[in-house]
């Protein structure tokens, strides 16, 4: 079956940078299935549509965007893109405590756009598929738990594009499928592979 074309909400008090984001995301196959110029009404919308991916700027009224980024990631598990200006990059570590996946700075490109989209919403598949292999523990243990895996998904990842030439989707489905295969975890694959003790056949 083929797979939908990712949701994405807008949120940007500007008019003209929304209908740019629009027209760059539908032109690349993504359905846009509401936007906002208010910060506030970007959380509801998330309620209401549950999208894949929403896209905020920082500074809007009603709610600023890593609060709203904050109050969304407290109800949905949704991949969040932050739109910021170069004055505001101090803002950047409190947008990823905010859980904010990845941010652009404006103005943007559309050759910039699309992959950082794409990125982002590879990066929450790949969480979704790891927060599934996670034991019913208390919620703190659960969250280390994902973070390390990713951690250690990410290394071995990283040590199959270099060493074996491989795509980074390419590299994700391997470390899965062998775990798979073994009925394994992926953190103990991502581990084998980092110690060296595991490599895809060539």
């Amino acid at each position: 079956m083929a797979e939908l074309p990712a949701r994405i909400i807008i949120a940007d008090d500007e008019a003209i940078i929304r209908l740019d984001l629009k027209e760059i995301l539908e032109e690349a196959g993504y359905t846009v299935v509401a936007e906002t110029g208010r910060g506030d009404e970007a959380v509801s919308l998330v309620d209401a549509h549950e999208p894949d991916l929403v896209i905020l700027d920082i500074k809007m009224p009603g709610m600023d965007g890593i609060r709203a980024a904050r109050e969304i990631g407290s109800r949905h598990e949704v991949a969040v893109l932050l739109l910021t200006a170069f004055s505001q990059r101090d803002l950047i570590q409190e947008a990823r405590d905010a859980g904010v996946s990845a941010y652009l700075v404006k103005p943007f490109r559309k050759a910039e756009l699309i992959p950082a989209v794409e990125q982002v919403l590879r990066l929450a598949r790949e969480d979704r598929i790891i927060a599934g292999e996670v034991d019913e523990r208390s919620t703190e243990a659960i969250a280390e738990d994902k973070l390390e895996t990713r951690r250690l998904v990410d290394q071995a990842k990283e040590l199959l594009i270099d060493r074996h030439g491989m795509k980074e989707d390419e590299a994700f489905a391997f470390i899965q499928q062998t775990a798979m295969q073994n009925r394994a975890r992926m953190r103990d694959v991502a581990t084998s592979i980092v110690e060296g003790s595991l490599a895809p056949e060539r």
